[in-house]
């Protein structure tokens, strides 16, 4: 079947709610592959005439903002017993050292530590439940998340996918071959953002 032909078999809604899902679920605390699934759809949507990338946009800062909303409040509620057993459930996200290099973050940043952290792999998952155990006012917190949410989410989908309408004429042209490259765009994609969130890092940590 034709790349194009199979893409327009996609459902559009379907792409709206795993995107927004997803990306909710990370932002509340749940390491899932976020990042990844946005940009997936992003390029997926510069080739399938049915997803809007407005949506998409839209979708993608709706979950982040919302997600990280209800880690705040869980955060708030749970207060450092919760980093306790997300650190036995989640050893790996939720180790001492990731949970210190994100606090020294908030605590030398505040609330910019939550817009930045949207950038950043590690805070993107602590950034509301940290919050919310370390007790930030609610409103600048909202703000950075709603700032961060939707420049994150909007520019991570316009940037990916102005990537893929130029490699459009490539994926109209050949089946495998565009399949292989639209791949190979979202790993490239991936391999510059982790660079980049890595790069950040040591700008965030206050060390």
């Amino acid at each position: 079947m034709h790349v194009q032909e199979w893409l327009d078999t996609v459902p559009a809604v379907a792409v709206y709610a795993v995107v927004g899902l997803v990306i909710g679920l990370e932002s509340l605390g749940i390491p899932l592959p976020g990042e990844i699934i946005l940009v997936s759809a992003a390029l997926l949507s510069s080739q399938h005439g049915g997803i809007d990338p407005l949506v998409l946009g839209a979708c993608a800062s709706a979950g982040a903002v919302i997600g990280d909303s209800i880690g705040y409040a869980i955060g708030r509620k749970g207060g450092r017993p919760l980093l306790a057993r997300l650190g036995r459930k989640f050893p790996k996200h939720f180790s001492e050292g990731h949970i210190a290099t994100a606090e020294r973050s908030f605590q030398k940043w505040g609330m910019w530590a939550v817009f930045f952290g949207r950038f950043v792999a590690l805070l993107r998952i602590f950034a509301g439940p940290l919050a919310g155990v370390l007790r930030m006012p609610y409103w600048k917190f909202l703000v950075a998340n709603v700032l961060g949410g939707i420049v994150w989410a909007g520019g991570t989908t316009a940037v990916i996918y102005y990537v893929g309408v130029v490699a459009e004429s490539w994926l109209k042209r050949f089946s495998w071959l565009g399949l292989v490259l639209a791949v190979c765009i979202g790993i490239a994609s991936m391999l510059v953002l982790k660079r980049k969130a890595a790069k950040a890092q040591p700008l965030t940590a206050g060390d």
